[in-house]
């Protein structure tokens, strides 16, 4: 394939479910050909009209913490900036200047720095597990530890200080909500259930927990945890993302650096590594999520035409009988007349006729080509 001139994900749909980045992350996989289906799964819940973060806020600032833990740029931003707006922000960045102060990463170390403070340390891993496993080796039996709380709890994590003797102080700074417009999600989710996706990627878990959650609402759990553990593909921007999933038991994907760049190149990896690619009639044809490639021609296909393609390539260069043809088109009835108009448009999408052969009063076959085997294995 010619992937300089169609792109890595050309003929793949990937659901984007972020609320924040969606945009750069939708302009990433369209770079790369991909169709986008965004359907934010969450909201956030601005920090300044939280009650519990000023209540914490000032809890902090007359009561010292050992060490404060800052977990994401958007929440200590947005923790300073509600501070600074219910008229306690000096102090409150007075209080953070005699810490220890931790952060996450990099980006949260810009948010540090950019308040006039600076981190005592930042794991090279970006993990909280490095953090804990640093907290732990001090020693925080009657430490107080302050930690920024971002959409839920961060899972064992406030546990295991507690079971080494912490006081540990959570600081909701924001909180996850349901959307407003449910409707993109619902979208989404059939689109799921129906296999028109590819891929869903998450980039929080609280997205992914909405996802499961909007789809026990409607009945349609069973129908989702199906589809993503055998068809469409999870792809998760890290490991406390991908738990919710884990815990249905979805296998997902993630990339070694928890970013959006390299989770986009993991789709770009693995899309195409699943995508069914077959010798017929003298051509590479090569099955993707909407449309195929033939040698380095990408020929959009309709969601009919697909079923029928995907129905004959599970046995190619078998004859496939037009009842069974008929089960796989949606709400094509009884109607056997319904097969031939879709294979018809198949052959006109497909813009090679020869593929697909007739076999008169029996069904169709895709015309394989067992000698060509070796010949695309090498190529």
């Amino acid at each position: 394939m010619n992937e300089t001139q169609h792109g890595p994900l050309a003929g793949f749909t990937v659901g984007v479910t972020a609320a924040r980045r969606a945009d750069e992350l939708g302009a990433l996989l369209q770079r790369r050909g991909a169709a986008v289906l965004h359907a934010p799964a969450l909201r956030i819940v601005p920090v300044a009209d939280d009650s519990e973060l000023l209540a914490a806020t000032k809890e902090l600032i007359a009561h010292a913490p050992d060490v404060v833990i800052a977990t994401t740029a958007i929440g200590f931003r947005g923790w300073v900036e509600a501070a600074d707006g219910w008229g306690i922000g000096e102090d409150l960045l007075a209080r953070l200047r005699g810490v220890e102060l931790l952060a996450r990463g990099p980006k949260v170390k810009g948010a540090v720095r950019a308040a006039g403070l600076t981190e005592e340390w930042s794991p090279a891993s970006e993990s909280m597990a490095e953090v804990l496993d640093r907290l732990l080796a001090e020693g925080v039996d009657g430490r107080r530890v302050a930690i920024q709380l971002h959409g839920d709890p961060l899972p064992g994590f406030v546990e295991a200080l507690r079971a080494g003797g912490a006081e540990v102080v959570g600081v909701p700074v924001y909180r996850w909500m349901p959307p407003e417009d449910i409707a993109p999600l619902d979208r989404l989710l059939d689109a799921t259930v129906s296999r028109s996706l590819d891929a869903v990627s998450f980039t929080s878990a609280p997205a992914a927990a909405s996802l499961l959650s909007r789809a026990e609402h409607r009945g349609l759990l069973p129908e989702l945890l199906d589809a993503l553990r055998h068809d469409v593909l999870s792809a998760c921007v890290g490991p406390v993302t991908a738990l919710p999933l884990q815990d249905h038991g979805i296998d997902t994907s993630q990339p070694e650096r928890f970013r959006l760049g390299p989770l986009v190149q993991l789709l770009c990896q693995e899309l195409p590594s699943r995508a069914r690619t077959l010798p017929v009639a003298g051509h590479r044809v090569e099955i993707r999520g909407h449309a195929v490639l033939i040698d380095d021609a990408l020929r959009p296909v309709p969601p009919a035409g697909m079923s029928l393609l995907r129905t004959l390539a599970r046995r190619p260069g078998w004859v496939v009988a037009r009842a069974e043809l008929l089960r796989a088109l949606p709400g094509a009835g009884r109607d056997e007349h319904a097969v031939e108009t879709a294979m018809a448009r198949l052959r006109t999408a497909l813009g090679a006729p020869k593929l697909i052969q007739t076999v008169v009063k029996r069904g169709y076959r895709l015309a394989l080509d067992p000698a060509a085997d070796a010949k695309y294995a090498d190529a």
